[in-house]
């Protein structure tokens, strides 16, 4: 059921209509092609690249950047030989795994060929964007450059452009993967209206902006006006001038009660008006900013005046820390400072004069002190776009940012969050998390690695298969050398109350590394986009995930984002319900809203070094451990504990609980499953996969069983109407036991190549209170 937004007094219908909801199959992974192989979205991409693996990348200290004024001999030498040993390497990645979009690197111990990530200084033309001329002495938001284009991509930047692009294998490859993008959307229809009943008009929305930029940056690039006509004609086309179904004829025509579709739209309209400005007509450029006005800016002031927005256009401006503040306010932005100085009404700089300060109140504050994006992993992708382009199309037209990457430090600390949070086998995907949309990319890390001077950022980024965007074509620092997983620690603990969680990992660099994933945190703040999953865990190996979790539900469905109490409706759907989660169920029933967790993190700080080869050293380990006892009722004391042992190659999982009600194991599985050994070794298969889970020193009734991935007998009942979600091809691996005190030791032991039985090891028993880096093998 959609949110009736005219009955909301004070509210927020977040969530409702979300902004990038692509729904959950429910398959923990996706159903599996056949075997890896480069994917088919590469001719869209990344394209394949034959690695000749020659010269040497001129490295430097991690993160480091010397001035890039230097115009030394030695500096521009390096910069000379840089380009050389970018050309042979070429891209690194072999291809992209086409089962989860990961890239594949090639096995290679020549460390002269990844080096410690750096931006190299200098001043060549080759190799390093020029400066920018504009440099206003005291910016403001309502003062724009002179020339166009102003948002994101100035005009030394597009002179530049094409230079860099002959000596840059990446930008080369952008390029290519962009026109080739933009000749698809050419053979199809424009954009037609939908109205979808949750999503309100995102997705065509998203697809207008989508094909302005590529139309718009194939016209820069070639000067074709086929480019410049199709976008005049999906402007036309999304302004009702050329059917009479695009939406309502009135200023509601891109449905600002789901504010995301006219910020999104705005945008597209902006980047129109002001990359093409010197094409348009002067007809042209009145109709595409009254049409802008119309149905994106006037409805922008609308939602920034309390006392004259009935319909709570605006309720996204107060106390949204997430990505509806920073799509929004980016939207009317950029909007906004296209037509600036040719808007005759005073809207737009009126607009700016209100929407920085805004979103430095929200937007900016939407990473976690330590880069946690609360809203989970997917609303990082949506966020972070939201907050870059608001953030660059700020700095490249008025000359400055205004403090939107500075006032919260951990906006630096977020690329971290995406880079751990991203396994073998995909996100480490709790909460509202689903297959991400055509539209979401990971791209602001590009624009965040040269703002943060993290060129380990950059690095990471532009291996991906989100790659090609006309935004990374002037986000990309091409001086940027090395591979970022030289000299970055495997593990990492993200501290912060409200999400607390950690990553671990066997190698940054194979595609079938151990991979484990663990999360405690509350169960509250997080935008109503979480589960209740204290304890919750992933694990990959072997190019498979192996325990996952469910993704999102149906965000149409009713309750869905009524509010994280612990009588919401939201939790009565499977996939937000404990049970639905990784972790023990008590009472067959949920957890504590109000859980507050404390948890312990410790690694050996292993670091994987320059080889894409790599094996981690005896003792090289990692751990988490968690007091869960606040989220339970029933429950007198719980801790988990989850570590990596023996040289990072299997996986041990620790439950030790006292509780009063009944206990359930559980964890989500594709596999197929068999047991053995009195039900207490379980041998699960995907494809010629295997892994084995034992339970070690069982309790005296405890025993490995299934069940399949639906709702208890024993539930309450989801709103008439809304059914859960199906969730085909996924088992529940489970251990039940009544009331009472138990330690749980449940040890993971990936079935290796080659490596013999002889090889594993079964731990002794340790308490989780005396874990420590040396307490197991």
């Amino acid at each position: 059921m959609a949110t009736n937004y005219s009955s909301i007094s004070g509210g927020t219908p977040y969530g409702s209509g979300d902004p990038y909801y692509n729904a959950s199959t429910g398959y923990i992974t996706p159903p599996r092609p056949p075997k890896k192989t480069v994917s088919n979205w590469i001719k869209f991409g990344i394209p394949i690249a034959v690695l000749v693996i020659a010269g040497a990348i001129i490295g430097g200290v991690l993160g480091s950047r010397a001035s890039k004024n230097s115009q030394s001999a030695a500096a521009n030498s390096a910069a000379t030989s840089a380009i050389q040993a970018k050309n042979d390497i070429g891209i690194y990645p072999t291809g992209t795994d086409s089962l989860y979009m990961l890239p594949l690197y090639p096995t290679t111990t020549n460390t002269a060929a990844f080096t410690v990530p750096t931006f190299i200084s200098t001043s060549n033309a080759d190799l390093a964007w020029p400066q920018d001329p504009f440099q206003p002495s005291n910016p403001s938001p309502t003062q724009v450059r002179s020339d166009r284009p102003r948002l994101i991509a100035p005009s030394y930047k597009w002179q530049a452009l094409p230079n860099l692009i002959k000596n840059d294998p990446y930008l080369s490859s952008w390029n290519h993967s962009i026109f080739v993008n933009a000749s698809q959307y050419m053979s199809l229809s424009p954009v037609a209206y939908v109205m979808d009943s949750g999503n309100g008009i995102l997705d065509p929305a998203r697809q207008v902006k989508q094909r302005v930029k590529a139309f718009s940056y194939v016209y820069r690039m070639t000067n074709d006006t086929k480019w410049l006509d199709r976008v005049w004609i999906e402007l036309q086309n999304a302004a009702g001038n050329l059917t009479d179904t695009w939406g309502p004829s009135n200023s509601s025509r891109w449905n600002p009660a789901h504010f995301l579709d006219t910020a999104e739209l705005t945008a597209a309209y902006g980047i129109a008006y002001d990359w093409l400005y010197d094409q348009w007509s002067a007809d042209q450029l009145e109709s595409i900013r009254f049409t802008m006005i119309e149905y994106g800016l006037s409805n922008g002031i609308t939602a920034y005046d309390d006392a004259n927005d009935p319909l709570y256009y605006g309720w996204w401006r107060n106390n949204t820390e997430g990505n509806w503040n920073c799509v929004c306010n980016n939207g009317l932005t950029m909007g906004s400072l296209a037509i600036l100085g040719d808007d005759t009404t005073g809207i737009a700089q009126k607009l700016l004069g209100m929407m920085v300060t805004n979103a430095l109140q929200n937007c900016a504050l939407a990473p976690s002190s330590d880069g946690t994006w609360s809203e989970t992993n997917d609303y990082w992708y949506f966020g972070s776009t939201g907050h870059a382009e608001l953030s660059a199309s700020l700095l490249s037209a008025t000359g400055s940012t205004y403090n939107l990457l500075d006032v919260n430090p951990g906006m630096k600390l977020s690329g971290l969050f995406h880079m751990y949070g991203t396994g073998p086998g995909s996100l480490f995907n709790y909460g509202d998390t689903g297959p991400n949309k055509y539209t979401a990319t990971a791209n602001p890390v590009l624009f965040y690695g040269e703002q943060f001077n993290m060129p380990q950022y950059q690095l990471f980024q532009r291996d991906q298969a989100d790659a090609a965007d006309p935004w990374s074509m002037f986000w990309y620092d091409p001086t940027v050398s090395g591979a970022f997983w030289d000299g970055l620690a495997l593990d990492h603990y993200f501290s912060n109350s409200t999400d607390q969680w950690a990553s671990m990992r066997s190698s940054w660099t194979d595609e079938n590394a151990l991979f484990v994933a663990v999360k405690a945190g509350t169960l509250q703040g997080h935008q109503t986009h979480n589960d209740l999953d204290c304890g919750d865990f992933v694990v990959d190996a072997l190019g498979t995930r192996w325990f996952g979790e469910l993704g999102d539900g149906n965000y149409v469905a009713a309750g869905y984002f009524s509010s994280d109490a612990q009588d919401s409706e939201r939790w009565l759907y499977y996939r937000k319900r404990t049970e639905g989660q990784n972790t023990i169920l008590v009472d067959a029933a949920n957890q504590n809203v109000l859980a507050a967790p404390t948890a312990n993190f410790d690694s050996s700080g292993t670091s994987q070094g320059s080889s894409t080869v790599f094996n981690a050293p005896n003792g090289s380990t990692a751990y988490f451990t968690a007091n869960l006892a606040s989220a339970y009722f029933n429950v007198t004391s719980f801790s988990r504990g989850i570590r990596m042992i023996n040289a990072r190659t299997q996986v041990l999982l620790q439950d030790e609980i006292n509780a009063s009600a009944s206990i359930m194991w559980r964890a989500h599985t594709n596999a197929t499953v068999a047991f053995s050994n009195n039900n207490q070794t379980a041998t699960l298969t995907v494809d010629s996969k295997t892994m084995v889970v034992q339970l070690l020193n069982p309790p005296n009734g405890a025993q490995f069983s299934t069940m399949d991935a639906v709702r208890l007998p024993t539930d309450p009942p989801t709103p008439t109407g809304w059914p859960d979600q199906p969730n085909p091809g996924v088992t529940v691996l489970v251990i039940e036991l009544p009331a009472g005190q138990y330690t749980l030791e449940v040890l993971m032991d990936p079935q290796w190549s080659g490596v013999s039985s002889s090889s594993y090891v079964q731990p002794n028993s340790v308490p989780l209170s005396q874990w420590s880096l040396t307490s197991h093998p």
